[in-house]
């Protein structure tokens, strides 16, 4: 662990270099093909430096902030778009803090930001008192049927996973003394695929990826084909790019070679919506039946367990990271005991 948290160190210094290369040195550079190129080895050092660790919990989050919403701003920066654009206008300490953590300020006018206490302080310990208790019943697991484990599992992956987006906002929350946008809303009150995927799930992923993928493509292929068509291919490839990425992240989890199955979990998820998004359109227009979404909101949520089990989690249980996972926390609370 210590070797870890040295590596760790390293990271942090790498990337506040990194940052303000791009703060002092590339924003001055013309936007485009130019400023892009003058991030491109920011952009390859910060994809690989997060592979120097090894624990889920440091790990995982590293990869996850570093190699992709950070590198996914960065992308946007380089045509002057997105979070990081200069007409955010950010000091440095703003800039460092918007690329490096999955956060979304509520208020635009960051100079009337004052101090108060972190909400996301407060999610995060109710998230992680949960993720406690569940970890201290896998104790007993032998006692728990195999369909009620499997649940506790699943349930303490959808925390966890929520869990790791609020530790990030707490620093920046904490330094900038802002209301930040939140990074889940209500996700199991979705009332479709497009509901869930677009406007509940994981929102800071869904920003970068609508801001890098999904807008310049619609509007390339606006050019190209009717307009009214250019959201599917668009969406399929948004969510085909978020597959690919997820591949990546399970690659640092497990180090071995992918299985593409979180890839094809996203593919489905893609021709799901556009499927949706097509119905949506039709289905009124010739006076068809229409799901209530007492309906279509747990038949939303059926298809993400569903596909979910079978795509993403089972390769976790195969490749023994949610046990990795586990003992990490559980040596966690032996050193606490400890103290």
């Amino acid at each position: 662990m210590e070797g870890e948290l040295k590596n760790l160190l390293r990271i942090c210094v790498l990337t506040v270099a990194s940052l303000l290369h791009c703060y002092f040195i590339a924003a001055k550079i013309p936007k485009g093909l130019q400023r892009l190129l003058s991030l491109f080895p920011i952009i390859i050092l910060l994809s690989t430096i997060p592979f120097n660790l090894y624990t889920f919990h440091i790990g995982a989050l590293a990869w996850f902030y570093l190699a992709w919403l950070c590198n996914f701003k960065l992308l946007q920066f380089a045509f002057d778009q997105g979070p990081l654009s200069s007409s955010s206008s950010l000091d440095v300490l703003h800039f460092t803090l918007v690329a490096g953590f999955p956060i979304k300020m509520k208020n635009k006018e960051i100079l009337k930001c004052h101090l108060k206490f972190p909400s996301s302080i407060l999610e995060a310990l109710s998230k992680a008192t949960v993720i406690g208790l569940l970890v201290y019943c896998y104790n007993y697991k032998q006692y728990i049927h195999p369909n009620i484990l499997v649940t506790l599992y699943l349930l303490h992956c959808y925390l966890l996973t929520q869990l790791i987006l609020d530790v990030g906002a707490i620093p920046a929350q904490v330094i900038l003394g802002c209301e930040l946008e939140p990074q889940f809303n209500a996700p199991l009150l979705s009332t479709s695929l497009q509901d869930f995927w677009g406007r509940r799930w994981n929102r800071r992923v869904s920003d970068v990826l609508r801001g890098t993928i999904y807008n310049p493509l619609r509007g390339f292929l606006k050019r190209r084909i009717a307009p009214q068509w250019a959201s599917y291919p668009a969406i399929f490839i948004t969510f085909m790019a978020s597959g690919l990425m997820h591949e990546l992240l399970y690659y640092h989890l497990t180090r071995k070679s992918p299985s593409w199955e979180v890839t094809c979990f996203f593919v489905l998820q893609g021709i799901f919506v556009d499927m949706e998004i097509l119905l949506k359109k039709k289905l009124p227009a010739t006076n068809k039946f229409r799901l209530h979404r007492a309906v279509s909101g747990p038949l939303a949520l059926a298809n993400l367990a569903l596909t979910g089990v079978w795509l993403c989690f089972t390769q976790l249980v195969r490749n023994g990271i949610l046990e990795k996972i586990i003992v990490e926390v559980q040596s966690v609370f032996r050193f606490l005991e400890g103290q």
